[in-house]
Parts: structure tokens; sequence; C-alpha cells
């Protein structure tokens, strides 16, 4: 008896962390339509909040010469969150260092664009923080929960990779 005990606990696949957090993580998207709220929200709500975090002013380093405006508050905080992810799943943080780089790429067209007359970074991405907060709270209403990134940080930087997730679980690539 004890042996085929000893056997079934051998059969059973002890869960990585991640696949841990994106359970809890799927308990606040079960309906329908706040999963399809949230695959336009939370990549809106990630790029507006790296756009922020990109505008607060950074020490200039003469050190760095030339490549002085490569780096900022984003590309440190862009480093720390990539690590994060690195440490839950390689293939996610590499998909997310692209995503932060396509980010990286038109927070710099909006940077222009200001240069041009045009309207502040910051307040772009202030708005942009506001409709997505918005569409956010909607799809919670249809869930009837409270929204996920209320409980802290970490469920704040699992969304953009629980979509990514999702994409990798359709094309049964490994993450």
């Amino acid at each position: 008896m004890a042996h085929k005990q000893h056997k079934k606990q051998q059969t059973k696949v002890e869960k990585r962390p991640i696949d841990l957090l994106f359970e809890q993580y799927a308990l606040y998207h079960q309906q329908g339509t706040n999963q399809f709220i949230h695959w336009f929200v939370v990549p809106l709500m990630t790029f507006s909040i790296s756009g922020i975090i990109w505008s607060i002013p950074f020490p200039h380093l003469n050190f760095l010469g030339q490549y002085n405006g490569f780096i900022n508050w984003f590309t440190l905080f862009m480093a720390v969150v990539v690590y994060y992810y690195l440490r839950l799943a390689p293939t996610l943080s590499y998909v997310m260092l692209l995503t932060f780089g396509l980010f990286s790429y038109l927070i710099v067209h909006l940077e222009y664009w200001e240069q041009a007359g045009g309207p502040t970074l910051w307040s772009v991405c202030l708005i942009l923080l506001i409709i997505s907060c918005i569409g956010q709270f909607i799809g919670y209403k249809t869930e009837q929960k409270k929204p996920s990134f209320s409980i802290g940080l970490q469920f704040l930087l699992t969304g953009p990779i629980w979509l990514w997730h999702v994409i990798f679980k359709k094309l049964k690539f490994p993450y």
C-alpha cells in the first residue's frame, strides 16, 4: 500500500510558482467580457505606466556621454521587472523585454510629438492610464470582483505576462 502511495506522489507534477500565480490571477478573470476588455486595457495600462515613469526627470550622467539619454527611470524599472519575469519564466521575460522595447519606441515618438508642439508625454500617458483604469473597472464590474491589481504590485506585474502566457498556451509554446 505504501509503495502505491509513493508512486502516486512521484507522478504528481509540482506546479511552478508562475503556474500558481497564473491560477490566482485567473480567479479574477473568469468572465468573458472581463477577459476581452483586459486584452486592450492591460497593454494600454502597462504602456501608460511605462511612459509616466519615463517622464520622471533623471539626473544627467556625464560619464555616459552621447548615450546619456538611453538611461532613465523607465530603463531601470524595466530591468528590475524583466529580471522578476526572468525568475518566473525566462521565455515570458524575453517577450516582455521585446514588448518594453516596442513601448520605448512609441514613447520616443511621443517625445518627438511633444518637441514638435504636441502634448507632454506624461499628460498623454496619464490620459491613457485613466482610460485603461476605467476599462479595468468596467471589466471587474462584469466580473463582480475587485480589481486584481488592487491586491498588490505582484498582480499588477502579472497582467502583461498573463496575456502572453495565454498566447503561448494557444500556440503550444512552452514558457
